[in-house]
């Protein structure tokens, strides 16, 4: 990874997020690491001053109570203990000028309590390879969207696979060729990011991507009220299939037609050949 890439990358960001020299920072994730360090480096580049602390689940904790910033980078847990904290915390988030959320999935029900917040939150797509974000999503607000904007300077497209390629000056103009599975609009100006090839069912010939039923159990879960429990989704072997699409379930079965309920209001987001053909219960 070059200065050339780094510099790029801190560029396009300030160009998409509107950040401006003056704007204050904070800086609250591992600096070891290339999300991290990349906050320092778009303070450098951009003119921001920084506030630097040790990673915590609660970022402002030991900060001063009139310390304001215009500009953070968070997880999704350091996100959801904010959120759950104190009204006067909650204010540290709707006075800033934008926040990004990345570095693991954002659960449909931390979304739901992120469109409720005035400031802008982007959740980030991007990896080591191409300097952490290439892309971001809108989490809230009237421009709220389930796909991915690249940054200024950035072109997507797929392989054969449907998976994202990627390049931009952060990867110094060469193709980065990625293993997500992703839906482009008519456009190829955005997209949707659908899961990993590695994860992928084979039902039938037809490619199921693991994550995006996940997303859709979740968001049915939460629209239902279900008692909460982990799951998840597999491929069983099914001597008609190869294999079978199948919702794991955490704990006892579900009580009366909770069982039926959820797989209808899945129904209602997934196509045919996405849905559980089975559901198993671990306890």
């Amino acid at each position: 990874m070059t200065r050339e890439q780094m510099m790029a990358s801190a560029q396009a960001t300030g160009a998409a997020l509107g950040l401006r020299n003056g704007m204050a920072a904070l800086v609250c994730l591992p600096v070891r690491y290339i999300a991290g360090q990349m906050m320092l480096v778009r303070g450098f580049v951009l003119g921001m001053p920084l506030t630097v602390v040790e990673p915590a689940s609660d970022p402002f904790a030991g900060l001063p109570a009139d310390a304001r910033f215009d500009f953070t980078a968070l997880v999704p847990l350091q996100l959801q203990t904010v959120l759950d904290g104190p009204a006067e915390t909650v204010q540290r988030l709707n006075a800033m000028h934008a926040i990004l959320v990345g570095g693991a999935p954002v659960s449909p029900a931390l979304e739901a309590r992120i469109r409720t917040l005035d400031s802008p939150v982007y959740h980030t797509y991007g990896m080591t390879e191409t300097v952490t974000h290439v892309a971001l999503r809108r989490l809230n607000g009237p421009a709220v969207s389930p796909f991915f904007q690249p940054l200024p300077g950035v072109q997507i497209g797929v392989d054969d696979r449907g998976c994202l390629r990627v390049k931009g000056p952060m990867t110094l103009g060469r193709w980065v060729q990625t293993n997500d599975l992703v839906e482009l609009t008519p456009s190829f100006h955005t997209f949707r990011w659908l899961g990993r090839w590695d994860n992928v069912i084979n039902s039938g010939g037809v490619k199921v991507a693991v994550e995006s039923v996940e997303t859709v159990v979740n968001e049915a879960w939460l629209m239902l009220g279900l008692p909460e429990r982990r799951c998840f989704v597999t491929g069983t072997p099914d001597e008609r299939l190869g294999q079978a699409v199948t919702l794991v379930i955490e704990g006892d079965p579900l009580p009366g037609a909770a069982e039926q309920d959820l797989l209808a209001a899945m129904a209602e987001r997934v196509q045919r050949y996405e849905m559980p053909r089975r559901v198993v219960y671990l306890t």
